[in-house]
């Protein structure tokens, strides 16, 4: 199994993603940096649009996540529901 991983700036913006990623990827560790927080899952990771919606209260698009990311390492699937990185 490889391991996929995302790497967000740390930023009020970021903390219901981080959460909904921990909470959507039973197994994800999370991995705090100088400035940067780093998840790591094997084979998988997801990002729930409804589950960052229901965590911060606000609506929240999948494309926001632009806005907090510093790199991923994967192949990566967006659709209007959530935000994917994955291996093969």
């Amino acid at each position: 199994m490889s391991k996929v991983f995302l790497a967000l700036q740390d930023v009020d913006e970021a903390r219901p993603i981080v959460e909904a990623a921990l909470k959507d990827n039973p197994g994800a560790e999370l991995e705090h940096q100088p400035a940067m927080v780093r998840i790591t899952a094997e084979d998988r990771l997801v990002i729930n649009r409804d589950t960052v919606a229901e965590i911060s209260g606000t609506d929240w698009d999948p494309q926001d996540i632009q806005l907090v990311l510093i790199s991923f390492g994967g192949n990566v699937e967006e659709d209007d529901d959530a935000f994917s990185i994955y291996w093969n």
